[in-house]
């Protein structure tokens, strides 16, 4: 598997505004916006990813094979998947909305500093 400096779905989180990144809990890389989680893949290998989901496609998603509630996040609607659940586009649309969930709930201030527009 690709190295984190490789990593397509890394270098996409990578390019999300006001994406930030750091390694929390000693293996995993999480990436936040305005401090807060959006996204996190387990270290070393990278093959597992977890993301914040709109609470109807939790129910959906999770029903999937190699998709599972996230362990200590469900509550938050997160999940937890595989790479090879879902086709790689799949998975950046996930991530994409999860970054958008995530900045929605930023104060006004924040994701102007961000340069993250208003919520839609």
């Amino acid at each position: 598997m690709a190295t984190d400096e490789t990593d397509p779905l890394v270098a996409f989180c990578r390019s999300l505004p006001g994406a930030t990144e750091d390694i929390k809990w000693d293996n995993d890389l999480v990436f936040s916006v305005g401090g807060k989680m959006f996204a996190a893949f387990g270290l070393p290998e990278l093959q597992s990813i977890g993301c914040k989901v709109e609470p109807a496609a939790f129910d959906v998603l999770t029903r999937q094979p190699g998709i599972i509630p996230a362990p200590y996040l469900a509550r938050a609607f997160w999940i937890s998947l595989k790479r090879e659940a879902l086709p790689q586009e799949a998975i950046e649309d996930l991530l994409r909305e999860s970054h958008a969930l995530v900045a929605a709930k930023l104060s006004k201030k924040v994701r102007k500093s961000l340069e993250i527009g208003e919520p839609t």
